[in-house]
């Protein structure tokens, strides 16, 4: 089941949900509106291979703006440290984000039980688009569990700021491919 938002709320002030900074004003009938952070990071290959570290480089959102183009994956974050060691978070674009043709999170919507950190958004625009640092561009919900809790303990715990792709930290050691 979904929390609504005046249940997020509650969750909150009593720390079973945690968002930092929390604003009143961010939450709406069943989510919570969630920030883009000030940071971007864009891979500096074209090709990427997940055998291997993929570098990236970091800029900073000028407070005008910065033109996002289509046919590159670009690493944002929130604003927010967001997370719950009782509830799933999931996200999701903005409606009114959506409409403008950016997804801000290609397939990566559930973020595991027990994650702490900004979260890294993968962000790719459908045609250019101008983003700006603090502004609201996603919402995430938090679903209640059934069953065993475990929670999160994985390579992106804790993490500040943008942060690319660790899947090589998960590639046989071997070199060869998984389910050889």
């Amino acid at each position: 089941m979904i929390l609504t938002g005046c249940e997020i709320t509650k969750e909150w002030e009593t720390g079973r949900i945690d968002i930092r900074p929390f604003a009143r004003n961010q939450v709406n009938p069943n989510s919570y509106d969630f920030r883009l952070g000030s940071t971007i990071r864009t891979y500096t290959d074209y090709v990427l291979d997940p055998s291997r570290p993929n570098e990236t480089v970091a800029q900073e959102i000028p407070p005008d703006g910065l033109v996002l183009m289509p046919g590159r994956i670009y690493l944002g974050h929130t604003v927010e440290v967001m997370g719950s060691d009782h509830y799933v978070p999931i996200i999701r674009g903005k409606s009114s984000t959506a409409r403008l043709g950016l997804f801000i999170h290609v397939t990566a919507d559930l973020i595991d039980i027990g994650s702490h950190n900004q979260w890294t958004l993968q962000l790719n625009p459908v045609q250019p688009i101008r983003v700006y640092p603090h502004m609201l561009i996603g919402q995430v919900t938090f679903w209640r569990v059934m069953g065993e809790i475990v929670l999160y303990k994985g390579k992106y715990q804790g993490s500040m700021g943008p942060q690319g792709s660790l899947i090589h930290l998960d590639w046989p050691r071997d070199g060869h491919g998984l389910g050889e």
